[in-house]
């Protein structure tokens, strides 16, 4: 009798921590599935080219302001003010998106990166640290390695994304499954 007793209690724990696990999956999958990913590849560029040509800018005026000359005839940030444009550019990409949920290029054109799952959050530090830094990557050629990886991912994502297991949404497309 307590055998069958157990038997009986464990399967029952086992059958709800399954139903359980299933329901979370279906729910996960659903949101995903009703978030449309797009390409949108002339507004991910875009996105890329504003935010890296402030940060380009920005670094390159440190280096010429605060900068000592080199013996290649150019300049170097030497020291601490050498972590100045890597702070900036973490301040940039990362700083931005989990603080405004996104970065100042794709508010512009009206991205909005989120986790894979579809959930509508801002990213956590590693999810946008593991974005962007890959971005060498996906922006080597022009972008092309990004473009590639963006038209031939099902869910429309560049190597930063599939790493960091986040999706780049329409901002607009959100605010739909809201009213929904």
């Amino acid at each position: 009798v307590f055998a069958k007793l157990v038997a009986e209690t464990r399967n029952e724990i086992i059958h709800k921590h399954v139903t359980i696990h299933l329901r979370k999956t279906m729910n996960e999958t659903n949101l995903t599935t009703k978030i449309k990913t797009e390409p949108n590849i002339g507004n991910r560029f875009a996105a890329g080219l504003v935010d890296y040509i402030i940060i380009y800018g920005v670094t390159f005026f440190l280096v010429f302001t605060l900068g000592e000359p080199n013996d290649e005839g150019g300049y170097s940030l030497n020291g601490l003010p050498g972590l100045i444009p890597i702070i900036f550019w973490l301040i940039m990409t990362v700083g931005l998106e989990i603080g405004f949920g996104a970065t100042l290029g794709n508010s512009l054109v009206g991205l909005k990166p989120i986790p894979k799952n579809g959930t509508n959050r801002k990213l956590t530090f590693g999810e946008s640290f593991k974005r962007h830094l890959l971005d060498p990557i996906d922006m080597f050629f022009f972008g092309l390695v990004g473009i590639i990886t963006i038209k031939n991912t099902d869910l429309n994502q560049r190597v930063g994304d599939l790493w960091a297991k986040t999706i780049v949404v329409p901002i607009k497309s959100l605010t739909e499954l809201k009213a929904e």
